[in-house]
């Protein structure tokens, strides 16, 4: 009869009763899990394949939760979350009232610390080994699980280099699978592997002159040899570095040779991994590709276009680039600071620099944004993917923040376009000579417009910086919207009973604001609505509020976008209803104001 480990298991405590001999098995168990809830309702999946025997291995050696475990970034976390106490309930990952795809601390106590954007572990673990040490819990574990990608941020630096010089009990354990989501890249990577391939003398280890006791590189899948070290490991104090070497993808063939693919990679057959492919045919493009083929073909043109971004080459789309003309387009890995001022000093010398990094990244980077950047007010073309809600990556990833930390900025254009061929023509205008640096957001997903390379593609049109457009002329109501999200408005007043009372201007222009348009809409309408893909508080609607006060207008205004509260995950659809800027409450919104 064949065993079933994995159903005994429910939490770390179930899982210290197995035999050691057992512990392989149960990692076959768990991989098939994984697989078999992936395969369905989807999610990330080769990084939890790739550190599957890493964490029964630790669940098995240390003394979770009282040992502290901080998982880096979340997306290997699916293993650890299942061994924790949230395996009945696996299925409901990622979906709107379900559990989070990524380690959250309101969720278990077993997530020690909640992580999304990559680098943080180091310094949460040590913050927390100080605190044990200075609460005399001196025989408390804290282990960072940290990727090859993920360590060559800034941020982990500078956790290792403040580890270093204390005495605090802290054990990082590096995951190298020399893959983030696209492959790992620069020196560090180019370090590590000679490491793994025994060419680097021992004296000319960088984790020992950062004063860790460091070990390895070990197999990351042999259980008996992880668990061996992990025990001795243990008797150790002070700053401890495990150097582990894993596969991505580890236990699904197509997983492990298409590590890119399988890092999200919707739904499979879970028995031959083969991707449940869906027809593209007629369907509008994604916007990432619309920027990836269109500065392509600008850079072709144009000698002084140069393309950059930290660890995103294939969800940028920037890899069209990168294919093409590799000498002007960088990825500098997950390394968000340096990915800005790298284009600042690019820019510095005359050079066209699209620097693209998803909104929710560019936070990493503000004050690079700020003060290398703004101030000197070099051109830099930001192109901010995934802006708005993204779905079911959750609140650490929604790009909802943009619009109002970017509005206060000086010298700072804010452009989003409303669909594929504004956000073309945006990439043509500013790569023609801005006189300021200039943020673009567009949303993750498909656009609108399924013909768009045949209406516009190599036929950009000049777009004037700061002017609005009026969509659709109306009687009662004008509806202000930014972004994409106006689609949403238009297909709303099309459903409306009585839509010719209902005006629609576009502004995709943030900043500048269209003063001119503003001043006509509110010499002309009783009652304004402003719209958003991004926070109320200090967003297009606050610009709107802000100009109203300025100009002493006293016209009724209604702000709609993102509310003041963090959105968990769930479909874009299900959080657009949450915050009732979806078509539905569009509809029902306009028809109770024109009655």
């Amino acid at each position: 009869m064949k065993s079933n480990l994995i159903s005994n298991i429910n939490n770390p405590a179930d899982l210290r009763l197995l035999d050691e001999t057992q512990l392989p098995e149960l990692a076959k168990e768990l991989r098939d899990f994984i697989i078999d809830i992936v395969s369905v309702k989807e999610g990330h999946l080769g990084a939890s394949l790739g550190v599957v025997e890493l964490t029964i291995a630790l669940h098995y050696v240390f003394n979770t939760p009282k040992d502290l475990l901080v998982w880096d970034v979340g997306h290997q976390a699916y293993g650890h979350k299942i061994l924790t106490e949230r395996k009945e309930n696996f299925h409901t990952n990622r979906q709107l009232g379900g559990i989070s795809g990524f380690p959250k601390r309101a969720e278990s106590i077993y997530d020690t610390f909640g992580v999304g954007h990559s680098s943080t572990s180091i310094s949460a673990a040590l913050g927390m080994a100080i605190a044990s040490k200075l609460k005399g819990e001196i025989n408390k574990e804290h282990i960072a699980v940290i990727g090859d990608a993920s360590i060559a941020s800034g941020m982990a630096f500078e956790g290792l280099n403040h580890a270093g010089v204390t005495d605090a009990n802290i054990l990082v354990v590096l995951n190298d699978n020399a893959i983030g989501i696209d492959p790992s890249v620069g020196a560090l990577k180019k370090y590590l592997t000679a490491v793994k391939n025994g060419k680097n003398p021992k004296q000319n280890n960088i984790i020992k002159s950062l004063n860790f006791d460091y070990s390895g590189p070990i197999d990351g899948h042999d259980l008996p040899a992880l668990i061996k070290e992990l025990n001795r490991l243990k008797k150790i104090k002070g700053p401890k570095f495990l150097h582990i070497v894993t596969t991505k993808g580890k236990g699904l063939q197509q997983a492990e040779e298409n590590q890119v693919k399988y890092h999200a990679p919707g739904k499979f057959d879970a028995s031959t991994g083969e991707l449940q492919l869906k027809s593209e045919e007629n369907l509008p493009p994604k916007y990432q590709d619309v920027f990836g083929l269109t500065i392509l073909d600008l850079a072709k043109k144009n000698p002084k276009i140069i393309g950059i971004t930290p660890a995103m080459p294939s969800g940028s789309s920037l890899k069209f680039m990168m294919d093409e003309i590799p000498e002007r387009a960088f990825d500098v890995g997950i390394a968000e600071q340096h990915a800005v001022t790298l284009a600042a000093g690019m820019a510095t010398q005359g050079m066209i620099v699209y620097c693209n990094i998803y909104s929710t990244f560019l936070q990493r980077a503000y004050d690079q944004v700020i003060h290398d950047v703004a101030l000197q007010n070099l051109p830099v073309i930001f192109c901010l993917d995934r802006a708005g809600l993204v779905g079911e990556d959750g609140a650490t990833h929604h790009g909802i923040f943009d619009i109002a930390y970017l509005r206060a900025v000086p010298n700072m254009i804010v452009f989003a376009p409303i669909n594929e061929i504004a956000l073309q023509n945006i990439l043509y205008t500013a790569q023609l000579g801005l006189d300021h640096p200039i943020a673009i957001r567009y949303p993750r997903g498909r656009g609108v417009i399924a013909d768009w390379e045949v209406k516009n593609f190599g036929h950009y049109q000049l777009i004037e910086i700061g002017k609005a457009n009026c969509l659709k002329k109306g009687t009662k109501i004008a509806v202000l919207s930014t972004g994409t999200i106006g689609n949403n408005v238009t297909l709303a007043i099309n459903e409306c009973i009585n839509s010719e009372a209902i005006a629609h201007y576009d502004f995709p222009f943030v900043k500048p604001l269209d003063n001119n348009l503003l001043i006509d809409i509110f010499s002309s309408f009783e009652r304004i609505i402003t719209i958003e893909d991004g926070t109320i508080k200090g967003g297009f609607g606050s610009a709107v509020l802000e100009f109203a006060a300025m100009h002493n207008f006293k016209n009724k205004i209604e702000v709609l976008g993102i509310p003041d509260a963090f959105i968990e995950h769930g479909t874009v659809n299900q959080l657009q209803q949450l915050c009732k800027i979806d078509v539905k409450s569009l509809i029902n919104l306009f028809s109770n104001d024109v009655k």
